[in-house]
């Protein structure tokens, strides 16, 4: 073979290498510039699906704190402590048989000096007292109930007086009873030193704690006692 021949095959052996080493670079950026598409890809799927499970979670929690929620669904699905006080505070402290042997209160704490009793008979809530602003109280066809400011419910049976009028109550306490309007009484309960306590019975029944003396004022007019 001659010279000339020889460098010729030299040439296209060596530009076929060359050929070769730019297919080969070429795949290799192809394969990098995929595979960084590829990585951008997936994280932005997975923060589109990582959004899409926050606002499902996000409306179930909503749901969960409503007022149709059951009580304690919510403080199990969710880990917060205002779920579990809520859940905690919609389920009853106790439950308590009252005087008449039929009805029950269940009693519920809502917060500081804040109770609420539910009165339930056969199944069915007759009443619900609540401890707002001071005691509350109910006469319940002559069963006359109290719940205090620390959430203890008191019953009896009768010993009711029917109003306007003075009344001496168990305790040594007075009641004086005047009418201030429809379906509207005052109670001035009266001790050794005077007045001690006011009760306003406006359209609904009333009650206090007179030093362990309870005493329920109806919107009705009727003041019953009771040690």
């Amino acid at each position: 073979m001659s010279s000339s021949s020889t460098v010729r095959t030299a040439r296209r052996r060596t530009l076929r290498v060359a050929a070769a080493a730019l297919v080969a670079a070429a795949g290799l950026t192809l394969t990098a510039c995929s595979g960084a598409d590829a990585a951008g890809a997936k994280p932005a799927a997975h923060t589109d699906k990582n959004a899409a499970a926050a606002e499902s979670s996000a409306a179930g929690w909503s749901g969960l704190q409503s007022s149709d929620a059951k009580p304690g669904v919510a403080g199990r699905q969710a880990g917060s402590a205002p779920a579990a006080n809520s859940a905690k505070a919609a389920s009853p402290v106790r439950i308590q048989r009252l005087a008449d042997g039929i009805s029950k209160a269940e009693i519920s704490k809502l917060g500081d000096q804040h109770y609420r009793a539910r009165i339930v008979a056969r199944g069915s809530v007759l009443a619900t007292l609540e401890t707002k602003d001071g005691d509350a109280g109910l006469d319940a066809n002559d069963m006359f109930v109290t719940l205090t400011l620390d959430g203890q419910v008191h019953s009896w049976m009768g010993g009711g007086h029917q109003g306007p009028g003075t009344f001496k109550l168990a305790g040594g306490w007075t009641a004086k009873v005047t009418k201030t309007g429809d379906a509207r009484y005052r109670a001035q309960i009266i001790g050794h030193d005077g007045v001690a306590a006011t009760l306003e019975a406006n359209q609904q029944d009333t009650g206090v704690d007179a030093n362990g003396i309870y005493i329920v004022l109806s919107a009705g007019g009727v003041i019953s006692a009771h040690a």
